[in-house]
């Protein structure tokens, strides 16, 4: 028995050296240069399979040479081309194929679709208004939706909110990194009046009586010259000012956001929406200082393509 068991043994070993174990043939990770997020990676039965990505068409010439830059396969699993090699999409379709065959010598052809991706955000777009919702207890009735700009006592004169409502956003894109992401220079001018708000909140303070700066909550564009990036697998926009400084939202469409408790904002054309993270006041509850200072929830700055 024990020399059986050994020969079991033995011939396990060697069934594992050899790989006829391994019928893998599958694309873990993919990915082609100026690719835009992941691509997604279906297995449709033995011997076919479907890839399908994105590509930043504003960054080719035309998909008729389209590179591979990386490829993660099944272990021992070999591929039709490599990293370096091209595959052609430009035809109705836009699809190529390639193949990966295991150790053991079965193969699996891959469909690879394109989609032609184009960055929406680049260009040039005018401020049109700043919303914020906020508010203590919303199920209490303590939430509310409303411009900035509906409150002028709360804000200076000179540099409330609608000093930013003639701003002009021109996004130029300068790259897609590694990891799918696109991104580029943002440029925020101050429009013909030459101002920027100033988000100091001058209203009333049942507290300090004081003035409040609120730039950590309502300047999430910033100033002059800043970097953006764009992750598409989580759906972010970031900025990055001249300081370091990183703030990060989303890109939004036309669309009606229900926000709750009978609550909803809607985008005729885009907005910029950033997530803000104020403080419970239940002793101010139902003032603008609870939804401006305290309190604000949610950020919008609504654009209209020029």
């Amino acid at each position: 028995m024990a020399v059986l068991s050994q020969g079991c043994v033995k011939d396990l070993q060697d069934e594992i050296n050899n790989g006829n174990w391994n019928h893998e043939r599958q694309v873990l990770e993919i990915k082609f240069e100026n690719q835009v997020g992941l691509a997604t990676i279906e297995t449709v039965d033995a011997t076919s399979g479907t890839i399908d990505i994105a590509i930043n068409v504003g960054a080719v010439p035309d998909l008729s040479d389209i590179r591979l830059e990386s490829m993660l396969l099944s272990y021992q699993a070999t591929a039709s081309i490599k990293p370096g090699d091209a595959l052609n999409f430009e035809n109705p379709q836009r699809a190529a194929t390639m193949s990966v065959t295991s150790t053991t010598g079965e193969t699996r052809v891959y469909t690879v679709h394109v989609n032609e991706f184009t960055e929406d955000v680049t260009g040039s777009w005018t401020v049109e208004v700043l919303t914020v919702y906020g508010g203590t207890g919303p199920e209490y009735g303590g939430g509310a939706i409303m411009p900035l700009a509906d409150k002028p006592w709360c804000w200076n004169e000179a540099t409330g909110p609608m000093a930013e409502c003639d701003n002009i956003l021109t996004f130029t894109l300068e790259g897609v990194t590694d990891e799918g992401n696109t991104y580029g220079t943002c440029v925020n001018n101050p429009g013909a009046d030459g101002k920027y708000f100033d988000a100091i909140y001058i209203g009333n303070n049942p507290e300090s009586g004081q003035n409040v700066d609120l730039r950590h909550f309502f300047r999430q564009i910033p100033e002059g010259e800043s970097k953006w990036t764009r992750d598409y697998s989580s759906g972010t926009i970031s900025f990055t000012d001249k300081d370091g400084r990183i703030t990060t939202g989303a890109f939004v469409g036309a669309c009606t956001e229900d926000m709750g408790y009978e609550k909803t904002f809607t985008i005729t054309d885009n907005a910029f929406e950033f997530n803000l993270n104020g403080t419970d006041d239940w002793t101010n509850i139902y003032t603008d200082y609870d939804k401006f200072v305290k309190k604000p929830r949610k950020f919008w700055i609504t654009v209209k393509k020029q």
